[in-house]
């Protein structure tokens, strides 16, 4: 919180109206959580041209904080933004671009996030690096390499967390466990928590492309599925994320992960000894960044959905002796009502695996006596409507217990129609 004397003071300077003023003031006002007041401060400031309040003013807009959700009006803040020459706004209209609503997904995307790139944005290095990293190209891993160390130099701790673990294997770098190792403890001393252990090998892409190209289309051509069942459907993805998509997933959970709560088919919260006596973080797409959204609609891809038909992600941590008793992922009639009816029912579910646990952890489906081992980097897609929109009972599945070492996963829940705005 802000000191009432500092806003007193910025709201005196911010009197004149000079756009620098006034920004300073909705910054301020931000940081004592006074929203309304905030937006409505960087509304003056924008109006004057101020680009850093036409960012702000176009975040705001973007998530509804301070006002009601607003994309086209954070479309049109942000492109004025873009044009007087901050990539920083390219980078978030790229982020909407992603989900190919409010923005089409186009080559504007790459553009854009190769902008923000060259302009040192800490998340748009993060998601270079990503990209680039699950490429089996030793160019294009050392590039990886190259631009998670400058994320890491820009305050990135995700990304010194992950520049951290390939220091340490010598993943697309000569190996320095040293070098990790003073990281890692940095990283401690900051509250960030050492990573799992994690191995993971993405399948090979399916089309090849020049060194260093930031090609964006290959996050939509996943590797080929190995269909387990058809009644309902059940397929297993062995390779769909790189060993950064898992460890991006796990070191952005981390810091928000809670015991899980779990509701019963009616809606009610039954509590985490019921069901599911895991640990969960759930994502708020205000706390979204491009390397999230992007790991995302490869998911989505994946199971044959939009980015915009899949509800919040949610990352799950089970311990030894943890588990998710058999459940079904579908909704009651009330609870669509509740949450989203113009999205409809969870059509899919996939749910990817961040690490390989040392014993137990599979995913059961006991009504086909189907099982599906946990490995890094691989996913199982099921439906959980049969063909005419219908619940599918069948989709019972359970995430049997942990006997050592510990799981994570994520998980997306597909709608049958769009869910988020973008």
């Amino acid at each position: 919180m802000t000191d009432s004397n500092d806003i007193g003071a910025l709201r005196a300077k911010a009197a004149s109206g000079a756009p620098d003023d006034l920004h300073r003031l909705a910054a301020g006002l931000v940081a004592d959580l006074q929203m309304e007041e905030a937006h409505a401060i960087h509304v003056k400031a924008a109006a004057a041209g101020h680009v850093g309040s036409l960012i702000e003013l176009g975040r705001m807009r973007m998530y509804g904080v301070g006002t009601d959700t607003d994309l086209p009006g954070a479309i049109e803040a942000l492109e004025r933004a873009e044009a007087a020459g901050q990539p920083v706004a390219g980078y978030f209209l790229a982020l909407i671009g992603l989900g190919n609503k409010a923005l089409p997904r186009d080559e504007k995307v790459a553009a854009r996030l190769l902008a923000a790139v060259q302009a040192g944005h800490p998340p748009a290095l993060r998601a270079a690096a990503i990209h680039f990293g699950r490429k089996p190209n030793l160019q294009d891993q050392a590039l990886a390499v190259q631009l998670l160390d400058h994320a890491a130099g820009r305050g990135d701790a995700i990304a010194a967390q992950l520049l951290a673990e390939r220091l340490r294997r010598g993943e697309g770098v000569t190996a320095n466990p040293e070098a990790a190792s003073q990281l890692k403890a940095r990283l401690r001393e900051s509250g960030f928590t050492d990573l799992p252990e994690i191995i993971a090998v993405p399948a090979a892409p399916r089309h090849l492309v020049p060194p260093s190209s930031l090609v964006l289309e290959e996050v939509l051509d996943p590797p080929p599925s190995t269909v387990l069942a058809t009644d309902p459907g059940i397929a297993q993805i062995d390779g769909l994320l790189s060993v950064d998509e898992c460890r991006l997933l796990v070191a952005s959970a981390q810091p928000m992960l809670r015991a899980s709560q779990v509701h019963s088919p009616d809606g009610r919260e039954v509590g985490r000894e019921s069901l599911r006596t895991s640990s969960d973080a759930s994502f708020d797409p205000l706390t979204e960044d491009f390397a999230l959204r992007l790991v995302q609609l490869r998911m989505a891809a994946a199971a044959g959905a939009e980015l915009v038909d899949a509800e919040q992600l949610i990352v799950l941590r089970y311990e030894p002796g943890q588990e998710y008793r058999p459940h079904r992922d579908y909704l009651p009639p009330d609870a669509i009502e509740r949450d989203g009816p113009q999205a409809g029912n969870r059509r899919r579910t996939i749910c990817a695996y961040l690490n390989t646990p040392a014993e137990g952890g599979a995913t059961e489906f006991p009504e086909r006596d189907l099982r599906v081992e946990p490995q890094a980097g691989r996913a199982v897609v099921f439906d959980n409507l049969d063909a005419d929109g219908r619940p599918q009972p069948a989709s019972l599945h359970a995430g049997l217990p942990v006997v050592r070492g510990e799981k994570w996963l994520a998980t997306l829940w597909l709608r049958e129609r769009a869910y988020r705005a973008f």
